[in-house]
C-alpha cells in the first residue's frame, strides 16, 4: 500500500487484522460513471467472484459484535449482503426499500439528496421495539440513506450500533457522519475520491 493509499484501521482493516487487498482486487472501477469526475467502485465483480464474496461476508460477520436480532439491507445492493450475513448471524433480514415498493402498511423517512430528496420505508411491523439491528449497504458515501435508514429504524423502536460496508469513500465523509450519531462503522476496503 502506497502513502497515497493508507486508510485508517477502521476502514482499510477488519477486527482481525485482514488488509483486505484480497477482496479489494475483486472491486473494478469505472472512470466516469455516472458523469464525468465519478470513479465508479463497481461490487459486482467481487459478487462474481464465489470466494470473495464468502470472504467478504466471513469477515463482515466477524466484525460484528454482539448477536443481532435482524439484519437490514438498504436497496438495492444492500440487500445481497444482508441476506448473505443474516445466515451465519442467525439472524432475520429487514428490507429498506424506497417508498412505495413495499405491500403492506409502512412508516418511512425523508432524506436529502445533492438535487432534491428521497423517501425510504419498512414495514410498520418489521422489528419488535427493542430489536437489536446490523445496518448493512454495499457503499458509505456521504451517508445520506444510511442516516436516513438509521433514523426510520430507531423510530421503529429499534436498537442500532453497528453499520456495515463493503466499501467506504471516507473523502465524502458518510462514515464519520454515522459514527456523530453514535454507530459503529465498518468497512472492508477504502477508496480515496469519489
Amino acid at each position: 500500500m502506497t502513502s497515497s493509499d493508507s486508510q485508517p484501521p477502521h476502514t482499510a482493516r477488519d477486527d482481525l487484522g485482514h488488509a483486505n487487498e484480497d477482496l479489494k482486487a475483486l472491486i473494478r472501477t469505472i472512470p466516469d460513471f455516472p458523469k464525468p469526475g465519478i470513479e465508479f467502485r463497481d461490487i459486482t465483480t467481487l459478487l462474481l467472484d464465489a470466494k470473495g464474496l464468502a470472504t467478504a461476508i466471513e469477515r463482515m460477520a466477524a466484525a460484528t459484535h454482539g448477536p443481532v436480532d435482524l439484519v437490514a439491507g438498504i436497496e438495492a445492493r444492500g440487500f445481497l449482503f444482508a441476506a448473505a450475513l443474516a445466515v451465519p448471524l442467525k439472524a432475520g433480514v429487514l428490507l429498506i426499500r424506497k417508498d412505495g415498493k413495499l405491500p403492506g402498511a409502512t412508516i418511512a423517512e425523508d432524506y436529502t439528496l445533492e438535487y432534491g430528496t428521497d423517501r425510504i420505508a419498512i414495514h410498520a411491523d418489521a422489528c419488535a421495539p427493542g430489536a437489536t439491528i446490523l445496518l448493512v449497504d454495499d457503499l458509505i458515501a456521504t451517508g445520506g440513506t444510511a442516516r436516513a435508514a438509521i433514523r426510520l429504524l430507531r423510530k421503529a423502536g429499534a436498537t442500532v450500533t453497528q453499520a456495515q460496508f463493503v466499501v467506504d469513500l471516507p473523502d465524502l465523509g458518510g462514515a464519520d457522519r454515522l459514527r456523530e450519531d453514535g454507530i459503529e462503522v465498518s468497512a472492508l476496503v477504502s477508496f480515496q475520491g469519489h
